[in-house]
């Protein structure tokens, strides 16, 4: 499994679920999906899940989670990603690239208008589940790597300081502040 087949099984599962919005449903349908794999498929799976997890470990995108949320601690932030996840290839990279363009995703703008978080933890567990329903063990020991970047110091405030986060993530601003 390579990033491209992992981002495909993000898809096949989004179109199995009723509402892709429903984060925890397609977490669900990846788990389902990945227990069609070969166990090596899944813990190749996991490790790509993590690889996307370092990619985007970015201060902008977690300040973005922060307003979002109305707060966002780290495990916060991790579900949040795994709700990013969801989403499917082209939302996350252009969020992890451009934070402020989650103001203008649908999704988005009417969980701003229900005060929803946007989260999904099951998505961090979704190889984990497949392997242990595939093969009756956990995942092996020692079988992915976790390798997070240093944050970027030019995001290093108080994501509380209201006009600084207004500033940097305006459209989102917009639709939070």
């Amino acid at each position: 499994m390579d990033s491209k087949d992992f981002w495909k099984l993000i898809d096949d599962a989004r179109a199995l679920v009723r509402d892709p919005a429903d984060a925890d449903g397609v977490a669900d349908r990846i788990s389902d999906l990945l227990t069609g794999r070969p166990a090596h498929e899944i813990v190749a799976a996991q490790q790509l899940l993590w690889d996307l997890m370092a990619a985007s470990y970015r201060a902008p995108l977690w300040a973005a989670a922060y307003l979002v949320n109305g707060g966002c601690s780290d495990d916060g932030f991790d579900y949040f990603r795994g709700w990013l996840m969801t989403q499917g290839r082209e939302v996350f990279e252009r969020v992890v690239a451009d934070p402020d363009a989650l103001a203008e995703l649908p999704v988005v703008k009417e969980a701003s208008a229900e005060y929803e978080e946007l989260e999904c933890e099951r998505m961090l567990g979704v190889a984990w589940d497949a392997y242990r329903r595939v093969t009756g063990e956990q995942l092996p020991r020692g079988a992915f790597t976790v390798d997070l970047p240093d944050l970027d110091p030019a995001w290093d405030f108080d994501f509380d300081d209201e006009e600084e986060l207004a500033e940097r993530l305006p459209g989102l601003d917009a639709l939070y502040g």
